[in-house]
């Protein structure tokens, strides 16, 4: 090996003689190709890790952001794709970001809940949202800029996207479920997040949090009584062939958000910055398309495959709603900011 490295120095070095003594063109031509190969810097290159499977929309969006950014970026920065939990949970990877690591994942506001950003929970209460329109506009909010803000300071943690419809969260269980008394005692999965958990509390139910790999083994062994979650999610992890009733209940408008550490993102150049926020925000509009259509396709094939859908009856979401306010004065969020919810409420209209 050192013989071969010794043998491309003393050619280099000859070719460079050669060009400085009036070599013919082609010899010039060929160093400054070598040298300006040699000079190349190397790729940078971001790990995007996420529980969702090949195929979902979610992964469809992602797949679009690598195209546009390794297109855009003619390669000098490039994505690498692990679906499938192939980086490990949320929590490990957002761990990783924060250590500097190059990863970025899907998250949002109760995950920021537990990292200190306290008032950023509250997107993820119960029956907050009544459309998605309402959500769009928060995230455009000064409030929501500002908690950007102290996500970097306090978390460490840079929101490059806001704007991906991860989908409204629905129920999938055992059980029908048809009023809110057939939520008490229900075991319901739900994230490793207090903010979930407490969400299902306030409706009766038993919030069990594990990570989403765990779910369908834990359904077939009666360990939990059902999962929610989007339809593509609920949908691709096969969930429906071991709980058969589906309740349209869109508890949460899941607005997802994608991150990196802020050590990753200050390692950045301004003009890279702006390369991935851009082409990040363009495929979650792609990928938001995406979603809204398989919607409607994944419904036909829950009911095509045996799953009973339900549709709650308006006394019903009341019922919802009514228990759910219960969730915004819970002696657990004393840490907010007093006025919170009306604050928030405001902001969306």
């Amino acid at each position: 090996m050192l013989k071969f490295k010794f043998a491309l120095t003393a050619t280099a070095a000859a070719l460079i003689a050669l060009s400085g003594c009036g070599g013919d063109d082609s010899a010039k031509s060929s160093s400054e190709s070598t040298a300006t190969a040699a000079a190349a810097p190397e790729p940078i290159i971001l790990r995007v890790g996420y529980e969702n499977h090949p195929g979902e929309p979610f992964d469809q969006g992602c797949q679009k952001w690598k195209e546009l950014l390794e297109q855009r970026s003619n390669g000098a920065m490039k994505i690498e794709l692990y679906p499938s939990s192939q980086l490990g949970s949320k929590d490990d990877i957002m761990d990783q970001m924060v250590a500097g690591e190059p990863v970025c994942t899907l998250t949002d506001g109760a995950f920021y809940y537990d990292r200190g950003v306290r008032d950023m929970g509250i997107v993820f209460g119960p029956f907050l949202f009544d459309s998605w329109d309402q959500a769009f506009k928060l995230n455009a909010s000064p409030w929501y800029q500002e908690q950007s803000k102290l996500l970097e300071e306090k978390a460490h943690i840079h929101i490059v996207s806001t704007d991906w419809r991860y989908g409204a969260r629905h129920t999938l269980t055992t059980k029908p479920v048809n009023k809110l008394a057939d939520f008490h005692g229900l075991k319901v999965r739900v994230p490793t997040n207090n903010i979930q958990v407490k969400g299902f509390e306030v409706l009766g139910a038993t919030p069990t949090p594990m990570a989403l790999g765990e779910v369908y083994t834990s359904i077939q062994q009666g360990t939990i009584d059902g999962v929610e979650n989007p339809l593509a999610v609920l949908y691709n992890g096969k969930f429906h062939e071991v709980a058969k009733y589906l309740l349209l209940d869109g508890h949460v408008y899941n607005v997802t958000n994608l991150v990196v550490g802020v050590d990753f993102w200050n390692s950045l150049t301004p003009e890279q910055q702006k390369l991935l926020k851009e082409t990040c925000d363009e495929a979650g509009k792609y990928q938001n398309g995406v979603q809204e259509q398989a919607e409607q396709e994944i419904l036909k094939k829950f009911a095509d495959e045996g799953v009973t859908i339900t549709e709650p009856s308006e006394e019903f979401k009341k019922e919802l709603k009514d228990a759910a306010m219960k969730f915004y004065s819970l002696p657990d969020f004393s840490d907010w900011t007093p006025g919170l919810y009306d604050t928030v409420k405001k902001e969306m209209q």
